[in-house]
């Protein structure tokens, strides 16, 4: 399946990442690093050989705004762009109850588990502890498959694994449909794989300078048709 394409350059690529698929995998296995490659061999100026950059990454799980290279010296200023947070990208999350107050900063220090695809929230002294800031504001509220639930604006201060996730689910708000962090009411599409489950993560808007032009350029990406309508 080709990834959809928000907007393109010859040298770089911003996509709409469904829920479920990898952002990287092995050559075999599925994923939007693939994806761009195949749509990359369907079009017309690929005549030379066909390079996809990876400068950041998403949850499976999550969908949303991504943007590649097809270039090394474009992903390399991307890369560069995130690392000095220059990139600005905004969060859509829908997380069990009612969050308070309205808007807010969370703070943690946390880490990745060695060997697993999980984070942990650990004390500051912990010899792998990092810094976890966050900023939200709730959109709305509503009663959803039975229980309360808040949609949030999300914008991360720093970037860790599951940094959002984590974050919610101490605080006792988990992600709609993230069962690895506390959720027990399912979300999006009904699927066998349970690698491929949706939960209600959703990288909305990004913002960056484009590494040829210098212009600021800022996309948003649409929800997925599972997503609660706005209202």
């Amino acid at each position: 399946m080709l990834p959809e394409i928000l907007y393109h350059h010859k040298s770089l690529v911003v996509i709409n990442k469904p829920a479920g698929v990898l952002t990287q995998a092995p050559p075999e296995i599925d994923s939007m690093e693939l994806r761009v490659r195949q749509w990359r061999e369907t079009c017309h100026d690929a005549t030379r050989p066909i390079y996809v950059g990876v400068p950041h990454r998403l949850d499976r799980p999550a969908s949303g705004v991504m943007v590649m290279g097809l270039s090394r010296k474009v992903t390399r200023g991307l890369s560069k762009q995130f690392e000095q947070r220059r990139i600005q990208k905004t969060y859509w999350v829908w997380v069990a109850g009612d969050v308070q107050p309205d808007a807010g900063c969370w703070r943690d220090t946390m880490r990745k588990i060695p060997g697993e695809a999980r984070a942990e929230i650990v004390t500051a002294d912990h010899k792998d502890a990092k810094s976890a800031v966050l900023h939200y504001q709730v959109i709305e509220r509503r009663e959803l498959a039975g229980q309360t639930f808040s949609l949030l604006n999300v914008q991360l201060e720093t970037g860790r694994t599951h940094q959002i996730r984590l974050q919610a689910s101490c605080r006792y708000h988990p992600v709609w449909g993230d069962v690895q962090y506390g959720s027990t009411i399912p979300f999006g599409e009904p699927t066998e794989d349970i690698r491929a489950a949706a939960i209600a993560l959703h990288s909305r808007s990004i913002e960056f300078e484009h590494p040829k032009t210098h212009e600021r350029i800022a996309f948003t990406a649409p929800t997925p048709n599972h997503w609660p309508a706005s209202t």
